[in-house]
């Protein structure tokens, strides 16, 4: 009995611990439901971007850099003898390393003359390695296997900033016969990992008069307002101002002088809810379409139909009888067949959201390059209340 009664309350106090265990995870269920019904009921942003990757601190910005130079070492595939620039700067970097040239014995096959371009970031110190891409200039065929010669790189301002050398891989090959050939990717575009070394800092200038400012990426009133109240919320000091639509101007708070890059990391981590204009994108190339969420459009009624039209032409061959005085004629025949496809008109209500016009568009069938012929017409009509972007 002792043993009967020892099991029961263990199976009770199992049972009790199951209950508590359902129990504690309904609160948590609960809570978590709770927690997000009030951030959706106070308009807290559950889904937001940091600061970091809408905008960018002003003077803190990658550099383009760019310089002319030798590939040596291809198979036969280099610039010919027409490409004169290539001939010239190939004759003078042997005359500067003391070696006479006869310019009338010069074969180009194996040089091609090349832009070497590179984009050099912000903060980079004197010895780090930066990538370089190397096009062709002349009428070279291909690139692979060769060396990019030392180039120096230079900035608009005319100093050069980094120098490029090394082998150059195109990522891909072409061949070629008397009667076709074989390419894969662009074999007169190379790169070079890592190609060049950066041989001068560059000097920023990110505060002024104790004052930072961050530029929009995409300049909004209403974004740059929302990131003036974040940085003002999250420093917990009235810091931040706007300037325009695209600036905000931050005094740095006296605890943080002497800590900058403590005070930058604090405000790039900030969140915010980016605001965009309504816009409709269109790529008639591809028949790709791209709507944002706050696209609206009018009441408007839409009607859809193809009309088709198939043109066959044929020779129909007429003979004439045996042993008669006729002649073989050829006949053409012309087949005209139309079909039209069948229209339904549908209306979209005023102010619908992207959603409804998609499931209103998709009830009539209609493609993706249908799509854009809509969308014009109905931006035409006026009743589109987006910007409408071709591209």
């Amino acid at each position: 009995m002792g043993m009967v009664f020892d099991g029961g309350k263990s199976t009770m106090h199992c049972a009790d611990r199951v209950v508590k265990d359902e129990a504690r995870k309904g609160i948590v269920t609960i809570g978590l439901i709770l927690t997000l019904l009030i951030c959706l009921g106070l308009g807290v942003d559950v889904w937001a971007a940091r600061v970091k990757d809408i905008a960018s601190i002003r003077g803190a910005r990658p550099n383009q850099l760019i310089g002319y130079g030798l590939v040596v070492g291809l198979n036969s595939s280099g610039d010919d003898d027409k490409t004169e620039f290539t001939y010239q700067s190939l004759t003078n970097m042997m005359q500067r390393m003391g070696i006479v040239v006869d310019k009338g014995k010069v074969d180009l096959d194996n040089v091609a003359g090349v832009m070497v371009t590179a984009t050099l970031p912000s903060f980079l110190k004197a010895g780090t390695r930066i990538d370089v891409v190397v096009s062709s200039m002349g009428n070279a065929k291909d690139l692979q296997g060769g060396t990019l010669l030392l180039t120096p790189l230079k900035a608009p301002d005319g100093n050069i900033y980094a120098v490029a050398q090394g082998p150059i891989s195109i990522g891909g090959f072409a061949a070629s016969g008397a009667a076709g050939g074989v390419q894969k990717n662009h074999p007169t575009v190379g790169y070079i990992p890592g190609g060049a070394i950066v041989e001068k800092d560059l000097a920023l200038h990110l505060l002024e008069n104790q004052t930072m400012s961050l530029n929009l990426n995409s300049p909004d009133f209403t974004t740059c307002l929302r990131l003036t109240r974040v940085i003002n919320k999250g420093l917990e000091e009235e810091v931040a101002r706007p300037v325009d639509a695209g600036t905000v101007e931050i005094k740095i708070p006296w605890k943080f002088q002497e800590r900058l890059v403590e005070f930058i990391s604090k405000v790039e981590s900030l969140e915010i809810a980016p605001d965009a204009i309504a816009k409709v994108v269109l790529n008639e190339r591809t028949g790709t379409i791209i709507m944002g969420e706050n696209v609206r459009i009018s009441t408007v009624a839409i009607s859809h139909g193809n009309l088709t039209i198939i043109i066959k032409e044929s020779d129909r061959v007429s003979q004439p009888l045996p042993f008669s005085e006729g002649e073989t004629v050829v006949i053409p025949e012309t087949e005209i067949v139309a079909q039209e496809e069948d229209s339904r008109l549908i209306v979209v209500p005023e102010g619908v959201n992207l959603r409804e016009v998609v499931r209103g568009l998709n009830a009539i069938g209609v493609s993706p390059r249908d799509l854009i012929s809509i969308f014009q017409a109905i931006r035409a009509s006026g009743a589109l209340q987006a910007e409408l972007v071709i591209i």
